[in-house]
């Protein structure tokens, strides 16, 4: 489905406007090709993992990494501290034994979700407040999803598809994050949500791979907006991440909001998998009270 161009002054200010789309495109090419850059926290939470990926580091080497950013600290032992993880009723507090408690791979999650709720406040980020909202929903919701789907429909790794959930959508983070840096484009969320529409899977992919997430999450990002076939069975972390991705709305309702039908491939989709919405409701609802 082609998207209409959202419409310009034909003036200065919607020549410059349509310059701005191309400058940021542009940037964002070159940027990806080098060193990506962040805000600091997307820094030190990158340097974390790097850590957290290291088979040699010890319990407590990680938890020295931790230590050194005060927020995700604090959140790695609120979540370790809560019902969910807490079922034997022990208050831990140090950040060793909440590590412990939590696994390596709900530290990894719950590090990467709190850098993306700081991402949403970054300086100028006020601007698209209504389209990180979104997303952030759309990121919890598909998140829930993915390691519910994992759980009971496949044999892929639930915290993984967690993962690969969550990040799903970073390069419209980054998208939103960059376009907070040009006049034009930062008082017009319209075309910035039109740019996500066009670019955000391809700048994701490439933000990924930069960023030096494992390949299979990676791919399993890619094209995850676009319809196909009901998958009959999921036999890999992409059809996981596709039918999280829809279940979860998104972008993909972006494209169709101008149709009056829902695609058939959609309703195929929600008979198959439309039974887990209650649990995936359920875990998003406790995701979000960890990681806000």
């Amino acid at each position: 489905m082609k998207i209409a161009s959202p419409p310009e002054d034909h003036d200065k200010t919607g020549d410059a406007l349509k310059s701005q789309r191309f400058q940021m495109l542009a940037d964002i090419a070159k940027e990806l090709s080098g060193e990506v850059v962040f805000p600091t926290y997307f820094d030190a939470v990158l340097s974390l993992r790097k850590i957290l990926n290291d088979p040699d580091r010890s319990m407590a080497d990680i938890a020295h990494a931790v230590a050194v950013e005060p927020l995700i600290s604090a959140k790695l032992l609120q979540l370790a501290n809560s019902a969910a993880f807490n079922t034997g009723g022990k208050q831990l507090v140090d950040l060793k034994s909440a590590i412990t408690r939590l696994g390596l791979n709900s530290v990894r999650t719950t590090a990467l979700s709190i850098v993306m709720t700081q991402l949403m406040r970054a300086k100028g980020m006020a601007e698209f407040s209504e389209l990180t909202h979104s997303l952030w929903e759309h990121s919890i919701n598909a998140a829930a999803a993915a390691s519910v789907v994992a759980r009971r429909c496949s044999r892929q790794n639930a915290d993984e598809a967690m993962l690969a959930g969550l990040i799903h959508d970073l390069g419209a983070f980054y998208m939103l994050y960059r376009a907070t840096q040009y006049d034009e484009l930062r008082h017009r969320p319209d075309t910035v949500k039109y740019l996500i529409i066009q670019w955000h899977e391809s700048i994701g992919v490439s933000l990924l791979n930069a960023l030096g997430l494992p390949e299979e999450i990676v791919e399993a990002t890619n094209d995850h907006d676009h319809m196909r076939p009901t998958p009959t069975s999921l036999r890999n972390l992409s059809d996981v991440v596709y039918v999280a991705n829809m279940l979860s709305g998104g972008h993909f309702e972006w494209l169709m909001q101008d149709q009056p039908d829902l695609p058939a491939e959609m309703r195929l989709l929600e008979e198959k998998y439309g039974h887990l919405r209650r649990e995936i409701e359920a875990m998003a609802t406790e995701m979000r009270s960890s990681f806000a």
